[in-house]
């Protein structure tokens, strides 16, 4: 008697995918009504007590390290308090910079904040509604030590759904194909954004660590 060997291989795939459950994403709009959902003085809160495990991350930066980060502009966990930390050791913190090669280009440059807070420094909204500092001399992420992501969630593997832009996954998806350990990719974020497991695309960019109000977790 002779088997059709590729009715058999079909079979295989079939009883694999049937095993293999289809993991859908939930909603950006859903974290996003979480997140308007907040008080001023809950973000606040919840930013305090995030910052308390920055201690932990400041453990694998250099002196002077470079640090990445962005304006807390849609009810993101609040950004300040890493902008506080970064003056507290000498760190020098950097601000993106959307469309500096083009309005096609997604690859992100870094601008550096010399001002203490947020709030005074100079600002334009770009097209897509961000504030963005004004150009001087940018930076590649290349040249970051770390780089805080905002994300819309994050599950226990580090896969990050971002806001749906793409723009952090272009900037980053050449250090992390080649294996640099440079820049670290951290989450910034409520706990509540934090999912069991995400979809993941083939150009995702996973991060190396997350920082939430409950604590700081690496991942592999």
């Amino acid at each position: 008697m002779i088997t059709n060997i590729n009715t058999c291989d079909d079979k295989k795939l079939q009883a694999q995918s049937e095993q293999q459950p289809v993991i859908s994403n939930p909603p950006r709009r859903q974290f996003t009504r979480q997140r308007r959902q907040l008080t001023d003085n809950q973000r606040q809160h919840f930013a305090r007590n995030a910052s308390l495990h920055l201690t932990k991350l400041q453990q694998r930066l250099p002196t002077n390290a470079r640090i990445g980060l962005y304006y807390d502009g849609f009810g993101e966990l609040p950004t300040q308090p890493l902008v506080d930390w970064c003056k507290r050791l000498d760190y020098r913190p950097y601000l993106p910079v959307v469309g500096s090669l083009g309005n096609d280009d997604k690859r992100l440059r870094f601008v550096a904040i010399h001002q203490s807070k947020l709030l005074n420094i100079p600002t334009r909204i770009h097209r897509l509604g961000m504030k963005q500092n004004h150009h001087r001399r940018l930076l590649w992420a290349r040249e970051l030590d770390v780089i805080i992501c905002p994300l819309t969630a994050v599950d226990n593997f580090g896969n990050r759904m971002g806001m749906g832009g793409g723009f952090y996954d272009t900037t980053l998806a050449k250090s992390y194909q080649s294996g640099s350990k440079k820049p670290l990719k951290i989450g910034w974020c409520y706990d509540f954004q934090v999912v069991e497991q995400l979809a993941r695309q083939s150009w995702d960019v996973p991060l190396d660590g997350l920082i939430t109000p409950s604590g700081l977790r690496w991942f592999k």
